[in-house]
């Protein structure tokens, strides 16, 4: 695999796809690690005389209405603060603006195109990579550097589909995530790993793969609660019914290895209350794990050699449920092993306490647990 010092950029027009599936709160970006961790990657290509076309997408777009919602525009406002390069945006994903912009490049330029989900709205053009759009991407450009970590375990036109029509390679983010994840690929053990979600099906497949490679399975959230209601009720909380008899054969393969609440924070009718796994009532909401599970997962990563966070353990915006994110965070920043810490949710946490001391922070989520999974990034035909 090449890296991007591994060209003769000045004077080229370089697509770089980017990983800028930032958290937006209140019209505000809540943090912007990944557009920070990309700027060595865009700062080199400038300064070595490249005309940088710069591709992302931000959430997801099914209806005109996500389009407004997720509009790039924000990551271009704070680029535009960030580089001290000219820096210039497409509302276009397509057509004559856009090529008139990429056209209209010099060099050590830079331009941003709109999300390009947005070409999702016409049959999925950029999820399912379609073949035509791939070819019309790569059209504008000569070399393509692949640096969205985050992006990695999908084969979508703007990564995959690119790729395959443009002398390619990886940027400085990518390969800082791989050198940054050698020691979780083959962890010293104990090998903890905390993980939490709001639905199981999201990362089902990655947990039965994980699952036979560490020593200890902590969960949190949604995930925890489809795992806990295959004993226990959980009241009105959020949990994933239909994969209640998955966990529960999970549970029976991995029974030692996959580690449950015992006491959580609920919401009972607008009251907060700490609650044993065994009293939960049918209107009650688990919003938090609970101070003896705290004190557990605290002992588990304590003693452990390699330790893996990925998501929150519990609803920490809320008011009174900051806790067990917090004390989780905390726990792992001071472990003697080797910490790494990924996905969006992790990381705006930590920077929401400002926790920080982690061995590698890695931008990406479910990419980060697939190529821990599978020591492969799914977006490359060769690894």
């Amino acid at each position: 695999m090449k890296t991007i010092k591994d060209f003769d950029l000045k004077g080229k027009k370089v697509i770089l796809r980017s990983d800028f599936n930032v958290s937006i709160k209140d019209g505000k970006i809540i943090s912007n690690e990944r557009i920070t961790a990309e700027l060595p990657t865009i700062n080199y290509l400038t300064d070595n005389g490249a005309k940088v076309i710069i591709m992302s997408h931000l959430g997801k777009i099914k209806s005109e209405e996500d389009k407004k919602k997720n509009s790039l525009y924000i990551v271009y406002e704070e680029l535009l603060k960030l580089l001290k390069t000219k820096v210039i945006f497409s509302s276009a994903t397509n057509g004559s603006i856009l090529e008139e912009k990429v056209s209209s490049l010099k060099n050590g330029e830079v331009l941003l195109m709109e999300n390009t989900r947005y070409e999702d709205l016409d049959g999925q053009k950029e999820s399912k990579c379609d073949e035509d759009l791939s070819k019309y991407w790569a059209s504008l450009g000569d070399i393509f550097i692949n640096d969205a970590f985050g992006m990695t375990h999908r084969r979508h036109a703007s990564n995959y589909g690119i790729s395959k029509y443009l002398e390619n390679g990886v940027g400085l983010l990518i390969e800082k995530e791989v050198n940054g994840l050698k020691p979780i690929l083959n962890p010293e053990a104990p090998f903890t790993i905390v993980m939490s979600g709001a639905k199981l099906e999201d990362k089902l497949a990655l947990i039965k793969s994980l699952a036979p490679k560490c020593s200890n399975l902590l969960l949190g959230g949604g995930i925890a609660n489809t795992f806990l209601a295959v004993d226990h009720n959980i009241g009105a909380s959020l949990a994933s019914t239909d994969l209640i008899n998955e966990a529960k054969e999970m549970l029976s393969i991995y029974k030692e290895r996959i580690i449950l609440p015992i006491d959580v924070k609920v919401d009972a009718n607008g009251k907060l209350e700490i609650k044993n796994i065994d009293d939960i009532n049918n209107t009650e909401v688990i919003y938090d794990i609970g101070p003896k599970t705290i004190q557990k997962y605290k002992e588990i990563i304590s003693n452990s050699k390699t330790i893996f966070l990925n998501g929150t353990v519990g609803k920490y915006e809320l008011a009174g449920f900051e806790e067990g994110t917090k004390e989780t965070l905390a726990a792992i920043s001071k472990a003697s092993g080797y910490t790494v810490i990924g996905g969006g949710d992790a990381l705006s946490s930590a920077e929401y306490f400002k926790i920080t001391g982690f061995n590698f922070i890695s931008t990406g989520g479910g990419a980060t647990l697939n190529y821990i999974a599978n020591k492969k990034m799914e977006c490359f035909d060769e690894e």
